[in-house]
């Protein structure tokens, strides 16, 4: 059963809101309806035959599809659920570790607003609260589905789960293909972007870092 906070608790978590960077999206039908037609415009210069029954229906379906792909900016309400830590103060509460990955994630670059997609790894040691373990998986999903940078996933990830369960560490791993360097540009095609955020104990502690790669498979 979720622990209930103290009022002293609940602003010491602070507002999701901030935490999570949310903000609803207000698109009406008809704004929807103009993207659409700038779409077709758009794509029919650049060379699609939009009078197929292929590609009749292209534009409305990659404007919705750009608005599913980017739904992190209005949150998930499930996020917000924490526990007791199942901690009692033990020798070992602040080094034992909480991993989950690969998580694996999409989002879109917003450089080009090209994906690049990859795994992340998420770990932390609780201090007086834990979250569900599917929930670590959301919380990777939330920052991702975002006009974004892959920098900035991972210091979202691991600043939000830092604010939500003050624990004594968390570790965010990221590794990502970009196609903006894959499609365009250098046409890199087998290139890993790797990027690595450490909080708290992860940071001080080389030994946990490296007990978080090897926990991961990564065996760095």
């Amino acid at each position: 059963m979720a622990a209930l906070m103290t009022l002293d608790e609940e602003r010491d978590q602070g507002d999701p809101v901030a935490i999570m960077d949310l903000h609803r999206r207000d698109v009406s039908p008809e704004q929807l309806r103009r993207f659409e037609e700038y779409a077709a415009e758009m794509f029919s210069a650049f060379g699609m035959d939009l009078d197929s029954t292929a590609t009749a229906d292209t534009p409305r379906r990659f404007v919705r599809a750009l608005f599913d792909a980017t739904e992190g900016y209005e949150g998930d309400p499930k996020l917000l659920t924490v526990f007791e830590t199942e901690c009692r103060g033990g020798p070992d509460c602040r080094l034992s570790q909480i991993i989950e990955g690969p998580i694996p994630f999409y989002a879109l670059c917003e450089h080009h607003a090209l994906p690049f997609h990859g795994q992340a790894y998420v770990g932390y040691i609780a201090h007086e609260r834990i979250i569900g373990i599917s929930k670590l998986t959301r919380l990777v999903r939330l920052f991702a589905r975002r006009f974004t940078v892959q920098e900035r996933v991972g210091q979202q990830i691991a600043d939000a789960l830092d604010k939500m369960l003050a624990p004594h560490g968390v570790a965010v791993y990221l590794e990502a293909h970009h196609l903006c360097t894959q499609m365009r540009g250098v046409h890199e095609t087998s290139s890993l972007t790797r990027t690595t955020f450490w909080r708290g104990e992860y940071d001080q502690n080389a030994a946990l870092r490296s007990e978080f790669f090897v926990a991961c498979g990564l065996h760095r």
